[in-house]
């Protein structure tokens, strides 16, 4: 038996029956290496919940820890409420995860690499089988080979191996790595699905525009330390900037610079863009039609998910 290390960081009982995956104070060392530096993550049930940060940042280690397959060197995890130090492996019954690309038997059916893994996981009826292969749209080819699937079918049945015994977490790791565009969107559609249903979904990706598409909240680690946890609607939806075309750019350029509101302007091809907030459009026409320019088309210019992710992860 491991001895249970004594915690550096406490939390207290949130009472919020909701919160399904916590981290707090979790770190892991390889000697020097600092891989995860007191990371304190919060998932409440429901979530699409994506997990952003350049390779080496810690993202599959956390995993590894929030999963049990490795130890941390401080902080712990909690899931469904229960300190994972104290029961390392009931809460683990309720997750499901499909870790670095699926792994299949190929000289078998969809239908029957799903049997092994039944049979692995114990528990699971027969029925379950045939409801996971319809949940992930493999119904139709559950007899045919493995060998024959295409990566995105195989992506989908290990996910359905995932859902076997029902989960509640599903820890999904670059669950679109290496897929076509019309497989992104399968994957992409199946996971809003689970969220649909109610399940938890932590996905980790680099394919930020994907991210983007799909999930609630995102989080973006960089050399193991938290740099940000939000909503992804609120993230994207800032305005940061107006897009404008006028009838004289150059005499624009020129007002605008001037403007104690605006921070700063550029051109870019036919259009001027003015670092503003977008209730400032009305200042903006103003001051622009006093001196006898006008608008031809503006718009409020909002920041991607992957612009975001690249101010906060570059040096």
């Amino acid at each position: 038996m491991l001895n249970t290390p004594a915690p550096e960081r406490h939390s207290s009982p949130s009472g919020n029956r909701d919160v399904v995956l916590r981290t707090i104070g979790l770190t892991r060392r390889y000697g020097r290496i600092l891989a995860v530096d007191s990371l304190d993550l919060e998932i409440t049930r429901g979530q699409i919940f994506g997990f952003l940060g350049p390779n080496g940042s810690g993202k599959t280690t956390t995993i590894g820890m929030a999963l049990g397959l490795l130890r941390p060197t401080s902080g712990h995890v909690e899931l469904f409420g229960v300190d994972t130090r104290r029961d390392p492996t009931g809460p683990l019954k309720r997750v499901g995860s499909v870790l670095e690309g699926p792994a299949v038997y190929p000289h078998l059916s969809g239908r029957d690499n799903l049997r092994i893994w039944a049979m692995i996981a114990g528990g699971v009826p027969p029925a379950r089988i045939d409801e996971v292969l319809g949940l992930v749209g493999l119904s139709e080819r559950a007899g045919s080979k493995a060998r024959t699937y295409s990566l995105g079918m195989r992506q989908r049945l290990a996910i359905a191996a995932a859902l076997l015994t029902d989960p509640d977490l599903v820890i999904l790791d670059e669950p679109t790595n290496g897929l076509d565009p019309a497989g992104m969107r399968e994957i992409r559609q199946l996971i809003r699905e689970l969220g649909a249903m109610g399940k938890t979904v932590f996905v980790s990706s680099h394919l930020l525009g994907e991210v983007e598409q799909m999930c609630d909240q995102v989080a973006i680690l960089k050399s193991g330390r938290l740099l940000m946890q939000g909503e992804v609607s609120s993230l994207v939806g800032q305005s940061t900037a107006v897009e404008m075309q006028v009838t004289d750019i150059d005499l624009a350029l020129e007002i605008l610079a001037t403007l104690d509101f605006v921070k700063g302007v550029t051109r870019d091809g036919p259009s001027i863009v003015a670092e503003t907030a977008h209730e400032r459009a009305a200042d903006l026409s103003r001051a622009l039609a006093e001196r006898g320019v006008y608008l031809s088309q503006l718009q409020t210019k909002q920041e991607s998910l992957e612009e975001i992710f690249l101010e906060m992860t570059e040096d």
